[in-house]
C-alpha cells in the first residue's frame, strides 16, 4: 500500500488551512488596496536586512529549498539492520 491510509484526513486539513490563509491575504488585499503577499514578502526581506536568523533561514528554504533530512539507518543489539545479496540466474 503506497500513501497514506485510508480514511487520512491529513491533506483536507492542509487545504483548509490554505484556502483561509488564501481568504485572509484577499481581504487584506481589498483594505489597504495593495496585494498582501507582496507587503508580507517585503517584510521578510527587511528582517532578512536586519539579520534576523528566522527570516534568513525561511529566505534561504523559499529560495533553494529545504535541506534533506538526514536519516540514519542503524540497528540496536536486539534487532540489527541485516542486509541480504540476491544473485539471479538466467534459467537455462
Amino acid at each position: 500500500m503506497a500513501g497514506a491510509p485510508l480514511g487520512n484526513q491529513n491533506a483536507a486539513k492542509a487545504k483548509l488551512w490554505s484556502a483561509a490563509i488564501n481568504r485572509a491575504l484577499d481581504k487584506r488585499t481589498k483594505k489597504e488596496g495593495k496585494d498582501a503577499l507582496d507587503l508580507l514578502a517585503e517584510t521578510l526581506l527587511v528582517k532578512c536586512d536586519e539579520a534576523d536568523l528566522g527570516a534568513l533561514k525561511e529566505l534561504g528554504d523559499r529560495i533553494e529549498g529545504k535541506p534533506a533530512q538526514a536519516l540514519i539507518h542503524q540497528g540496536d543489539e536486539d534487532h540489527p539492520v541485516v542486509t541480504k545479496k540476491a544473485r539471479f540466474v538466467s534459467p537455462t
